[in-house]
């Protein structure tokens, strides 16, 4: 499959057999699955409590969700210093919240 994207567009390819996926907003794709982690930990963790056996498992799992939380600023914050790093020449993008 011939590729169309631009030489300098910035994308993470993976092959699988005769097809291939394309990830071209990396930040923002790392941010959603980072969120839909988050709301994984969460479920399961509050499922976790109504066992009195399981509570301190529930427990772990409400604090690794408490840290990917922090962990989305902090991928904002990557995406944005890397695009300042890039120069002048990088294409301008609206600040979205993701």
């Amino acid at each position: 499959m011939a590729s169309t994207d631009p030489p300098t567009d910035r994308t993470v390819r993976f092959s699988i057999g005769h097809d291939e996926i394309v990830i071209r907003r990396k930040y923002e794709v790392v941010s959603i699955l980072n969120d839909v982690m988050v709301a994984g930990w969460f479920i399961v963790g509050s499922i976790l409590f109504f066992s009195e056996s399981t509570t301190t498992a529930g427990t772990w799992l409400f604090l690794l969700g408490s840290i990917q939380l922090l962990i989305r600023p902090v991928i904002r914050l990557a995406r944005h210093v890397h695009l300042r790093r890039l120069g002048s020449g990088a294409p301008s993008e609206t600040t979205s919240d993701y």
